[in-house]
């Protein structure tokens, strides 16, 4: 069986590196193509193994200096955000590889959904984000290549994933220090939606698995964790591995939007909603994968990550103060 030559464009991301560590693990020749600025950081090291091309992924030119005549196997993009980033890919790699990855977003599902669990089959439509909607147009625009001319895509949609330098809320460690200063933190709504979050290794696994499957090409599939919690049991789960029990907040999705329009579209263009994924059509393909690590195990990785480093425990004053004016806002006083 020949060795299946992988690019990743990115790969130095919070999902994409732990790919690119399990691509190598299963035999693949991997290589990675970036601007090289955080590929020898410390932060998210990649394997001896791979080959690093040099390049501003946004100048074609660039692209096509580096990568010279190489065909892969597998393409796959981390870092297409808008329909020009896919009309890019599409004239550079049309012809040379047999399969295209597009890392779209399960926040590309109707928002809200009226139907749970979702699946692949749930609609595309999020009003609120347009992070989301260029997504959805990136999709498009793959999925018409398909059509016209056979181009070999498959897309992907991560939902929340996190590895250890990723505390999972908006503000990032910000929440925990205010955690851990006994200090109230914000939940959104009364914090009893459920959220599917996964942790990194698993969609890596199942990710990897996808890779050269002639099965996936025309298709598109969401990989997610089985897991659920609300999101009063993810603060509280951080709270916990962090040491310290949460004073909990909860304020309306909406009045959050209202003080700050760039935390608002993402909360509710995703967050603020009940999201449990049916990861079936994974498992035609991937039969054996099973996302096993639960985020009890994660958040302690988080806390321990942080802790190990003092310059890791930054506090974003931005959102502090937010924090503290929805928090004096909102707050219910004791009878």
């Amino acid at each position: 069986m020949n060795t299946q030559r992988v690019l990743f464009i990115g790969g130095t991301g919070i999902i994409s590196t732990s790919c690119v560590h399990e691509a190598v693990s299963a035999g693949m020749e991997v290589s990675v193509l970036n601007r090289g600025v955080s590929t020898g950081n410390g932060r998210r090291p990649l394997p001896a193994e791979v080959t690093v091309h040099t390049a501003d992924v946004r100048d074609p030119a660039m692209v096509r200096e580096a990568l010279g005549d190489t065909t892969f196997d597998v393409v796959v993009n981390f870092l297409g955000f808008t329909p020009e980033h896919i009309q890019q890919d599409l004239d550079l790699f049309d012809g040379r590889t047999g399969q295209y990855v597009f890392i779209s977003s399960a926040s590309a599902y109707q928002t809200p959904p009226t139907h749970l669990p979702v699946t692949e089959s749930t609609p595309l439509r999020n009003p609120y984000w347009e992070y989301s909607r260029n997504k959805i147009a990136c999709e498009d625009l793959l999925v018409a290549a398909y059509r016209a001319s056979g181009f070999p895509v498959t897309i992907v949609r991560p939902s929340h994933t996190y590895d250890p330098t990723m505390a999972p809320f908006d503000g990032g460690w910000t929440v925990v220090e205010r955690m851990r200063q006994g200090r109230e933190v914000i939940v959104p709504g009364d914090g009893t939606s459920l959220w599917t979050i996964t942790h990194h290794e698993d969609f890596a696994r199942a990710f990897t698995g996808l890779l050269g499957r002639q099965a996936a090409i025309g298709e598109a599939f969401h990989i997610t964790s089985d897991e659920t919690p609300t999101w009063n049991q993810i603060y509280t789960t951080v709270a916990h591995a962090a040491g310290v029990e949460p004073r909990l907040v909860h304020v309306p999705s909406d009045a959050i939007a209202a003080a700050d329009a760039e935390l608002g579209a993402a909360l509710l263009g995703d967050k603020a909603n009940s999201m449990v994924f049916d990861n079936s059509k994974l498992r035609t393909i991937v039969p054996e994968w099973r996302a096993r690590i639960p985020f009890s195990h994660g958040a302690r990785e988080i806390v321990a990550w942080h802790d190990a480093d003092p310059s890791r425990r930054g506090v974003d004053a931005r959102y502090d103060a937010l924090f503290d004016a929805l928090a004096d806002r909102f707050r219910v006083s004791p009878n």
